[in-house]
């Protein structure tokens, strides 16, 4: 890991996540500061920092692949956090959610939505109505 990327890794994290972001690397600091690392350096110092994709589409593309992986709440809660944070709207969250039951079947994606509406009420957010 070079200083470069983990510095670009926390300035990412920071614009995408939020406090979110960094209580999950704080949460890693006892246990597996090595994995918190890591996320920082390359999962956002290398790809998200990529220019190729707009940090909404990656995020819409995280939602989906979180949705269909199942299992994975807490990190979808950071996520549609995050989503927010780079201005998708709550309706196209539930959207995107919805478009994945076609792919990823109902459980999945009703868990996926259960997750967003408990981050869309702690945002005040709720109730969530169609552009």
């Amino acid at each position: 890991m070079t200083d470069e990327r983990f510095e670009r890794g926390l300035k990412t994290l920071t614009e995408i996540d939020g406090e979110s972001g960094q209580r999950v690397i704080d949460a890693l600091a006892d246990v597996a500061p090595a994995l918190g690392e890591a996320v920082l350096s390359w999962g956002f110092g290398e790809i998200y920092s990529r220019p190729g994709l707009a940090p909404r589409d990656r995020q819409l593309v995280t939602l989906g692949m979180l949705t269909a992986l199942g299992g994975c709440e807490p990190q979808l809660e950071v996520h549609v956090n995050a989503s927010l944070n780079v201005g998708l709207t709550p309706a196209e969250i539930v959207e995107a959610l919805l478009h994945s039951a076609v792919y990823c079947g109902f459980p999945k994606a009703l868990n996926a939505t259960f997750t967003a509406k408990k981050v869309f009420g702690e945002r005040g957010l709720l109730p969530v109505t169609a552009e």
